[in-house]
């Protein structure tokens, strides 16, 4: 499986910190070693950075690690392969224009078989990840109008993750710049992080931060990944089928739909607001 980091906040913030700690997982204290890439948004534009070398070693990824890009909201995943070659046209997150926006998608899981319905978005990978980019894509631009409103929006993505997550798994970010969508089909956790800020440890690294003295008391950061990256904070762990949708920091609209078990599950969710290992913020 893949690994995902999304983040949302109310104030341009770079993600050095917690990017930092998911590359260690790419190669190093993970499997994910395929290729890594990442999106930033900066209003309408997007800042995207991919690789098909491991991150943990990648000169790009140490790069990025070190480069305090300021967004509001940021996506980022990790590869381990299990379809299609090991390539650039493979890394995600992929992006798609839809009404004058770049959606940016990033997928962790598994559909063998997959084939997604006729429409004008195609995938240049041979991935499973992008045919269902591609295929939600397709779905969201024939059947809703380009004025949708965000809680019409929502119906329609958490209506296609069920459809997708009961063909397979299907953990994924999505996002067109004003909000950030996530989807849990077996893995995701998140943390929000306010005043009062405090210091961090990541877990995959010995790297600590003091938020404190890097935020203001306005400030709200949101980060979600698929595995708790810090070992001194609490992270909230989605339960299975739980759906959330970020708007500056926030989370605007939420819900659970029924996911059964598929057979190429690899791993169950864990039980909710586990006390884990701590760290992330307004300089993330």
């Amino acid at each position: 499986m893949c690994e995902l980091l999304g983040m949302s906040a109310n104030t341009p913030t770079d993600l050095c910190f917690s990017f930092t700690g998911l590359t260690r997982r790419g190669g190093e204290t993970g499997p994910h070693k395929d290729g890594w890439g990442v999106a930033f948004y900066e209003g309408k534009g997007v800042r995207l950075f991919h690789d098909p070398e491991p991150c943990a070693t990648s000169q790009i990824a140490q790069f990025v690690s070190n480069l305090p890009i300021k967004s509001k909201t940021a996506i980022c995943h990790i590869r381990q392969a299990n379809v299609g070659h090991i390539s650039l046209s493979n890394t995600h997150p992929f992006t798609r224009e839809l009404w004058g926006r770049c959606w940016v998608f990033a997928h962790n899981g598994q559909i063998p078989g997959f084939t997604r319905r006729t429409g004008i978005y195609e995938a240049i990978g041979d991935t499973d990840s992008e045919e269902l980019f591609c295929d939600l894509m397709n779905q969201i631009r024939q059947n809703l109008p380009r004025d949708a409103m965000p809680e019409q929006l929502a119906a329609n993505l958490v209506a296609l993750s069920q459809e997708y997550a009961r063909q397979g798994v299907f953990n994924c970010l999505l996002s067109n710049g004003d909000w950030l969508f996530s989807f849990c089909s077996t893995k995701m956790a998140s943390i929000t992080r306010r005043a009062p800020f405090g210091p961090a440890c990541l877990k995959d690294i010995e790297v600590e931060i003091d938020f404190a003295a890097e935020t203001t008391p306005k400030d709200v950061v949101s980060i979600i990944a698929t595995e708790p990256l810090t070992h001194d904070e609490t992270w909230d762990v989605y339960e299975r089928g739980e759906w959330k949708l970020w708007q500056a920091g926030e989370v605007v609209a939420s819900g659970k739909v029924d996911v059964p078990v598929h057979k190429t599950e690899k791993a169950m969710v864990s039980p909710r607001n586990l006390p884990v290992d701590r760290c992330d913020s307004a300089v993330e």
